[in-house]
């Protein structure tokens, strides 16, 4: 990118040694290139010098000009601090250090005219600025405008480097750079109006006016998001073009007895369309890799048996891999119930299978009269072999490590098609990053006959309220899930537990037997007391989050969360699914503390009004931003973004992946096709010269070096 952009940093003026491993420790900033691309985490006006009189409690950084009065030290040792009495002219405050006193207490005379820059603190009816940037003013020099913010460590502060000095590395570097190329093509810049590269660098360091602050983030945010889909898209595009996949080309007699005489419901338009979209893959020649997305009770694994029946159709097999034993089991007792009648073979394999079953397993698979495999991990392992293996399912995927997944397309000379599923609704700018080696399909109907779970949020003393509503269901003959967030009391935390509550709920409901579920357990343990709630022996279940996903008990009626301000939404969401899955009405009673943040109580309220995951899942999104969202370190494709928002930049995230789709059309030998780009149509692009593929292709290789390679496994 730079001619001299990955020069060590200890050669800029101002650095060296010391300070080069200090901000390579600190900030991860080893080179030129790293510091340029250091942004300020938010920017403010120098322009305007305040009054003491002006400060409010809730203001964020100001500009102050006076002189120092006197300076006096409080406290010994370790929790000495310095204070300087400082004066605008009108109105006096204090100024406190906390270390570095002798240095900072030599530096700065006594009434002498000095400009501040600090946030200021209200306490015991005073202000006082802590650890202030202290500057000489200038009366010949104009107030400086819009200067960057750099988030720093504490570490980094005791050492004397602050946001004026990272600015002022900033301007050596700009200095000392030659130039700067350009990473994205003229073509692409000239499309969408970006700001040249060095000026979007300067800009956002130091900006000129508010307009080319917002210029030089909207290119650094493009620019972002641009190598991220090209990342992504160059690998689906290879696939597709080198890497053949099975032809499905019939409808065979498995699939059409089951929709005739077996399927136990008529299936959604939502369901059809995805089956077409799935049976279109699946003639092209390509291995399909396609993401399926399904609230919960939505009916992904109707659809995903039907799948598996068009491979056995044409003379292969299947395999549905989920994360635990017990959603495994709850698969395979669907699954077999509905393959039986139809004569198709469909065996279990977990790590509790016993040692005679196994053998039986592995021979069928190797022979070829084993149809569908369901199983957890264990399918994975290096003795499970099949005879001729062209479909696979992944339930819940983000629980799947990268390498786990990759195990299953080894296990057949020809990659078999990849269904993954989901349960937890995916925020579309997130899956078109997160997933965008994948095509996507979404089950956005419930089947009929479903009534939407009623949501309540009932306070700590309402609970009384609650146990009546409770009585009443159970009265009734329907079952109650009772979820904790922690296991064990925790003297820290003032929540409830499952251990802690247990022989409570016992009393509180007597003659109804309690069962307990949670992630400590044995496995052995856990199948026994969750049998003990499917088969109706227990009526009242208290669990943790380990419920979250594959029990389906139509009977439950009532979910109760206690201390529901300590989950997010898209997990209260997962939980709720757990009831509504039969004909009655069911609730879901979120318990809170009565004194909670009005944020917590804007997330809680949500739940309240509305049963769409995908709805829930962008405001949850909206509000918490996207984080490390669950699985997403496991997927691969989980970008360190600096400026970018998955949460709030959703129509760049849009453009980037056409102009990146578009760029990768008109010029195939990024992603090693062998097409030329004649042979390529539909893009609006140039073609791209050999010094413009290679700018490219040394930026991915610089950005992603560390990523995995996603043409063996996407």
């Amino acid at each position: 990118m730079l001619r001299i952009g990955n020069t060590d940093i200890k050669y800029l003026k101002g650095v060296g040694d010391a300070r080069a491993k200090l901000l390579a420790d600190e900030l991860d900033i080893h080179s030129f290139r790293d510091l340029l691309y250091y942004f300020p985490f938010r920017h403010i006006d120098r322009s305007r010098f305040y009054a003491i009189a002006d400060f409010t409690p809730d203001m964020p950084n100001v500009q102050i000009k006076g002189r120092f009065l006197r300076f006096y030290k409080e406290g010994e040792g370790a929790k000495q601090r310095l204070i300087a009495v400082f004066t605008d002219g009108r109105s006096v405050m204090e100024v406190v250090w906390f270390s570095r006193i002798k240095q900072i207490e030599n530096a700065y005379p006594l009434n002498t005219e000095l400009v501040l820059f600090g946030k200021p603190n209200f306490f015991k009816g005073s202000y006082s600025i802590a650890h202030p940037e202290v500057e000489t003013y200038d009366p010949s020099t104009p107030p400086q405008g819009l200067r960057g913010v750099y988030s720093l460590t504490e570490k980094l502060r005791k050492r004397g480097i602050t946001s004026r000095t990272i600015q002022n590395l900033v301007g050596n570097l700009f200095d000392k750079v030659a130039d700067i190329t350009d990473i994205i093509p003229q073509s692409v810049c000239r499309q969408f109006g970006l700001m040249p590269l060095r000026d979007a660098l300067r800009n956002i360091h130091f900006p000129e006016s508010l307009h080319d602050l917002k210029k030089a983030q909207e290119r650094l945010k493009f620019e972002e998001l641009f190598f991220i889909q090209l990342h992504i898209l160059r690998f689906t595009k290879r696939r597709n073009s080198s890497i053949r996949g099975h032809v499905f080309p019939t409808i065979g007699e498995h699939f059409n007895r089951f929709y005739s005489e077996v399927l136990p419901f008529q299936l959604t338009d939502a369901q059809k369309r995805v089956i077409k979209e799935i049976r279109s893959d699946m003639r092209t020649g390509r291995q399909m890799n396609r993401l399926l997305q399904g609230d919960v009770g939505s009916g992904k694994t109707m659809v995903a048996f039907m799948t598996m029946l068009i491979a056995v159709d044409n003379k292969t097999q299947a395999c549905l891999m989920a994360p635990t034993e017990i959603l495994a089991r709850q698969h395979y007792q669907s699954i077999a119930q509905w393959a039986e009648p139809i004569g198709v073979n469909v065996r279990l394999l977990t790590g509790s299978t016993r040692t005679k079953e196994r053998k039986e397993i592995h021979e069928s698979l190797i022979d070829g009269s084993l149809d569908i495999l369901i199983g957890t991990h264990a399918v994975i392992e290096e003795n499970v072999q099949f005879h001729n293996l062209a479909m696979v399912v992944i339930d819940e995927q983000h629980r799947f490590g990268v390498q786990q997944r990759a195990k299953l397309w080894s296990k057949n000379a020809l990659p078999p098609h990849v269904l993954v599923m989901t349960a937890t609704p995916i925020p579309r700018t997130l899956a078109m990053t997160l997933y965008g080696d994948l095509d996507v399909s979404v089950i956005d109907q419930l089947p009929p006959g479903r009534k939407p779970v009623m949501t309540l949020l009932r306070y700590d003393d309402n609970r009384q309220q609650v146990v009546n509503a409770v009585k009443d269901q159970l009265s009734k003959g329907r079952q109650v899930y009772i979820v904790y967030p922690l296991i064990h009391d925790n003297d820290k935390l003032s929540l409830r537990s499952l251990e802690e509550d247990y022989q409570n709920v016992c009393a509180t409901y007597p003659g109804y037997k309690v069962c307990y579920v949670h992630g400590q357990m044995k496995a052995d343990e856990k199948d026994h007391q969750m049998q003990l709630f499917v088969s109706g022996e227990a009526h009242i279940m208290v669990a943790t989050t380990v419920i979250e996903v594959g029990v389906n008990v139509p009977n439950a009626s009532v979910m109760i969360i206690e201390n529901a301000e300590r989950f997010g939404l898209s997990q209260l969401h997962q939980l709720r699914g757990r009831v509504g899955r039969g004909a009655d009405q069911s609730y879901c009673i979120l318990m809170s503390k009565r004194q909670i943040a009005s944020a917590t109580r804007e997330r809680l309220e949500i739940m309240t009004q509305s049963t769409d995951g995908f709805v829930i899942a962008e405001a949850d999104m909206k509000m918490r931003g996207p984080g490390n969202m669950e699985g997403t370190q496991q997927s691969g494709l989980a970008f360190n973004m600096r400026l970018a928002s998955l949460a709030t930049d959703g129509q760049m995230i849009a453009i980037t992946r056409d102009a990146a789709s578009d760029l990768l059309d008109a010029n195939p030998q990024l992603y090693g096709a062998t097409t030329s780009p004649a042979e390529s149509s539909g893009s609006s692009l140039t073609t791209l010269s050999p010094s413009e593929c290679n700018i490219i292709n040394n930026e991915l290789k610089f950005r992603f070096s560390q990523d995995t390679d996603w043409s063996r496994i996407s």
